[in-house]
């Protein structure tokens, strides 16, 4: 008899970033406790960057003061990887589940997280791959389509990953993406050939893609 597992997804829409961390971190320590379901948030933020835990303050390309400028805010947290933007027409997905229930250990869920945007993108005949050694997130050839930043504690996930459908990319521009200075970024829309439905599909379809790879079989919507 299969062991059902259930997932419980509550959608958001465009979220300030400091409000979705403060979620998060309420979420994990309530997750840990067993007071709630494996959960997934699936939102947007307005534009935003954020810097790992390994504060590479150094592939930020402009001043703080030029952010602020654009309309776009700074933040650092803890998660892992190096600096990422973060903006409108991205489907994020912050999963606070525990690992240790669903029996995968950090590579397996980093790779779990890769495989998810990689099916994602095979749905409009974009052909994702994992990035090289050092490479982290997701690649359509030399460019990255999705970024990944994961925080593990106690067994407990939280942060996540970031899918381009059709964010404005010139934001991209005043950082070296993840740290890697050769390679460039892209998004969805240049590299399908087939017209995007409206962002909230392609949303719920990155969630049925993530609830499949990890084996949830009951998804709650909120």
């Amino acid at each position: 008899m299969k062991l059902q597992r259930n997932l419980e997804v509550l959608k958001m829409g465009v979220v300030n970033y400091v409000e979705a961390l403060k979620l998060q971190e309420r979420l994990a320590a309530e997750r840990k406790a067993g007071k709630i379901p494996d959960t997934v948030l699936s939102l947007q933020h307005p534009p935003t960057y954020t810097i790992g835990k390994r504060r590479t303050y150094h592939n930020l390309l402009v001043s703080e003061d030029d952010l602020k400028k654009m309309g776009a805010e700074l933040h650092c947290t803890e998660r892992g990887g190096d600096i990422t933007f973060h903006g409108p027409r991205q489907a994020i997905l912050y999963p606070i589940i525990s690992l240790r229930d669903i029996g995968f250990g950090a590579r397996n869920y980093v790779e779990g997280l890769e495989s998810t945007m990689i099916d994602l993108a095979s749905l409009y005949g974009a052909r994702a791959r994992p990035g090289n050694a050092c490479e982290t997130g997701v690649w359509v050839g030399n460019k990255k389509i999705g970024a990944i930043g994961v925080r593990i504690s106690s067994g407990i996930t939280s942060h996540g990953l970031a899918f381009n459908i059709d964010p404005d990319l010139n934001y991209f521009e005043h950082i070296v993406p993840c740290g890697i200075a050769d390679k460039g970024v892209t998004s969805l829309r240049i590299e399908s050939e087939m017209d995007l439905p409206p962002d909230e599909v392609i949303h719920e379809q990155l969630i049925n893609c993530f609830a499949k790879l990890f084996q949830f079989t009951d998804v709650k919507w909120k």
